[in-house]
């Protein structure tokens, strides 16, 4: 072989070893590339999903959004409603939570509302502490001709009540442990018709509650403790009339409240 063809192949050789090599290197670029764009992608769901589940300073339930809500039942076409109560700037205080004496057997939590009557079956096995304080404060006449605050329709789907003072501030005076916390993190943990406690953070419930009209998910941190097995349709139908604000978050346009409660236990 002449030295003329070997400094041919010689050089052929080195230009296909710089072009394997430049392949390799930008197939290691966008590799990096790729896992940089995950963990980038990954922090800000993890960051989103704290801010949104994070719980504010009031006793309230905290959206993670969610499509457009799932219904067991359709909204009433009308919806005749009494005047709203207004809610009572002073109301009993206790110094303490009663005690868990309803552990067993059934419950039935019945609402006299302004638009009619929802029926609620609670969960004295799951939720005793919860139970037993809804009992003694509805025994005590807490709950009569007390305004729902809050209805939500963008993200969360739920009718807030059960403060007094209509503000979304107020409480008992006393606060209980959490019960009954949903398991799942990011599914459907909130299902229609149930009912949970609002919260202003771990371990504080007091009186606020929230019914829920559409399949919601939320950070796992809201005592369930009954279920609606009648008047969801009242909710949906105040739900349908959105909220004064027009922003998916606020008081009812369409007022609601509770004018009295009686609870049944056997």
């Amino acid at each position: 072989m002449s030295s003329s063809n070997r400094r041919e192949r010689d050089l052929a050789r080195a230009k296909r070893e710089r072009q394997i090599a430049a392949a390799q290197a930008r197939s290691e670029r966008q590799k990096k590339s790729f896992s940089l764009v995950a963990v980038a992608a990954v922090a800000a769901a993890v960051i989103l999903g704290y801010l949104l589940l994070k719980p504010p300073a009031d006793e309230t339930a905290t959206p993670s959004p969610s499509n457009t809500p799932s219904t067991s039942a359709s909204p009433s076409s009308t919806l005749a409603c009494d005047p709203a109560p207004t809610g009572n700037s002073s109301p009993q205080q206790w110094a303490k939570a009663p005690a868990a004496n309803i552990s067993s057997g059934t419950a039935t939590w019945t609402l006299n509302t302004n638009c009619g009557e929802i029926v609620i079956e609670l969960l004295p096995t799951e939720a005793p502490q919860t139970v037993s304080t809804f009992a003694f404060l509805t025994e005590n006449n807490y709950f009569d001709n007390t305004p729902c605050h809050r209805i939500t329709t963008a993200g969360l789907y739920v009718l807030q009540c059960g403060d007094p003072t209509g503000t979304g501030t107020g409480g008992p005076g006393f606060s209980y442990a959490d019960e009954n916390l949903p398991i799942d993190v990011t599914g459907i943990n909130y299902p229609t018709a149930t009912v949970a406690m609002a919260n202003s953070g771990a371990n504080t419930n007091g009186s606020q509650f929230f019914i829920v009209y559409g399949d919601t998910t939320l950070n796992p941190a809201y005592t369930i403790f009954g279920k609606v097995t009648k008047g969801l349709d009242i909710v949906q139908a105040i739900a349908a009339q959105g909220d004064v604000t027009g922003a998916g978050d606020g008081a009812p346009r369409q007022g609601i409240g509770i004018l009295d409660a009686t609870i049944v236990k056997g």
